[in-house]
Parts: structure tokens; sequence; C-alpha cells
């Protein structure tokens, strides 16, 4: 399951991250999103999800959360 199926306000673990793109597997590293790491939805907007990584908030795309696996 990728992050745009996952509940709003529940914690998840990363799984994987499949991209094939360098420089977005990068980024998403960057922001602390790796395998192990916790995760969670903090809400949704039309075509975007605040998420909470190690304590931040980031707003990402769906193209993002599509490529984070849960």
């Amino acid at each position: 399951m990728n992050l745009t199926k996952a509940q709003e306000g529940v914690e998840y673990i990363i799984r994987a991250i499949e991209t094939e793109d360098e420089e977005l597997d990068s980024f998403l590293f960057t922001l602390g999103c790796y395998s192990g790491e916790k995760i969670t939805v903090v809400s949704r907007r039309k075509g975007t999800c605040v998420i909470s990584v190690k304590d931040a908030r980031y707003c990402i795309d769906n193209q993002l959360a599509q490529a984070i696996i849960i």
C-alpha cells in the first residue's frame, strides 16, 4: 500500500521507496523518508498530502506519496 491510501492520523512504518528517479529518491531521503522510518499523514488537500516525519511536517504531492510504500 502506498501513502496515498493511508488513513490520516495513523502512524505507519515506511517499507520501501519505489521510484526510478534518482533525484526523487534522494529528495525523499533528505526529508527522512527511508525504510524503517515512521510516517504519519496529517491531512490531505487537493493533490497533496501533509506528512509528519521525524518531528517535522512536509507538504508533498501525490507523485511523491505514491512512491512511499507503507
